[in-house]
């Protein structure tokens, strides 16, 4: 595998820091190449951020993701800024509760309610990420699964970690609908 660059976008307090970092943990753990970097607005919460994860089977030379193979948007202001780095080719996962207009929609384009599916199916919105996390996962195949689960259970608190679980395996449900066909 050459670099496989992702970027993880929205805004303060909706944990896509902590989704790269998992992401990235799981990486390390099925014993690849990766870096993480992270960048936020002022606020830590409402101001926008963004993480990227490279992971590879050779060195990395540069730590940020310049042109992704796939980028999460999870809000309107972060499709928008990130979306030309996208590769051609690249995937464009979206969350339809807050972006509503994709510019240039790309031929890889998964768009999902995540936010909406989090508070329906586990109550909260706080999981959001790690549920669109499991999607991301489960469709680009980019780490094992045990290992994103293994690390999961490393990154988070204890009291959080049955919540998170359920998260990526509704993710993962979700991919597996969506490329049946069967969008909900």
């Amino acid at each position: 595998m050459k670099n496989y660059e992702i970027r993880l976008s929205g805004s303060g307090g909706q944990g896509l820091i902590l989704a790269s970092i998992i992401l990235a943990r799981a990486a390390v753990i099925d014993k690849r190449h990766v870096t993480q970097t992270q960048s936020y607005g002022p606020e830590s919460r409402g101001g926008s951020s963004r993480a990227d994860v490279i992971i590879s089977d050779r060195e990395i030379y540069y730590p940020e993701a310049m042109n992704f193979n796939c980028l999460l948007a999870l809000t309107q202001e972060a499709c928008d800024k990130y979306l030309f780095d996208l590769r051609e080719d690249g995937i464009l996962i979206v969350d339809t509760t807050y972006v509503k207009n994709i510019a240039l929609a790309a031929d890889n384009t998964y768009e999902l309610p995540f936010t909406d599916i989090a508070i329906e199916r586990l109550g909260s919105a706080i999981s959001t990420n790690i549920l669109a996390l499991g999607f991301l996962v489960r469709l680009t195949k980019v780490v094992k699964e045990e290992s994103l689960a293994t690390s999961l259970k490393l990154s988070v608190k204890p009291a959080f970690v049955d919540l998170n679980l359920k998260a990526l395996e509704i993710g993962y449900d979700l991919a597996d609908q969506y490329m049946s066909g069967s969008k909900k």
